[in-house]
């Protein structure tokens, strides 16, 4: 884990899937707990000035990893924040063992069919294209294998958990952490 930065600098790194709204719990568990907050997939976004899907499609898996490799190294260099990391970003190379090293890593997971419940509604009419459903459980299959990875701290959700009660618990989980490292 962390031991040698103070709890003060640590970072709480976010991941799994609950729904397409963890980034928006990032940003408001930010803000909360006076922190900044970045998101990996919207700093690749942002970089290239296109959608992740729309980088791969244009030029291809090399060029992805590429950026997303530069985005991990600027995230890795912050402190204080709330970054929000994919289970697929966390998977690749060495990124979850080095993310462990600047702060804790809380993946926020709900029971199986919410998560398929969620990903159908999430989808739409794209749900029954057979070749974008299986690209969407391949994501997701990223996405609920990250949770069992030594370091990670699984938080389950309940499928009806408000957003502003999974931020209130997810902070106070936080805070708890802040106590026991003094």
């Amino acid at each position: 884990m962390t031991f040698f930065l103070p709890f003060s600098e640590r970072n709480l790194i976010l991941t799994g899937y609950i729904g397409p709204d963890l980034s928006r719990i990032g940003r408001e568990l930010a803000s909360l707990l006076k922190m900044s907050y970045f998101g990996i997939d919207a700093g690749i976004a942002d970089r290239a000035g296109m959608f992740i899907n729309e980088i791969r499609a244009n030029f291809g898996e090399n060029r992805l990893k590429s950026l997303e490799a530069d985005i991990v190294s600027e995230a890795l260099l912050r402190r204080q924040a709330v970054i929000y990391a994919s289970g697929r970003t966390l998977s690749t190379s060495d990124y979850l063992a080095r993310f462990l090293e600047t702060g804790e890593v809380f993946c926020l997971t709900v029971n199986l069919d919410a998560m398929l419940h969620r990903l159908h509604v999430n989808m739409g009419a794209q749900y029954h294209n057979p070749h974008d459903r299986a690209l969407a459980l391949a994501e997701l299959n990223s996405e609920w294998g990250i949770r069992k990875k030594a370091g990670i701290r699984e938080i389950k959700i309940r499928p009806d958990m408000p957003r502003e009660d999974i931020i209130a618990h997810v902070a106070g989980l936080w805070r708890d952490l802040a106590v026991l490292s003094r």
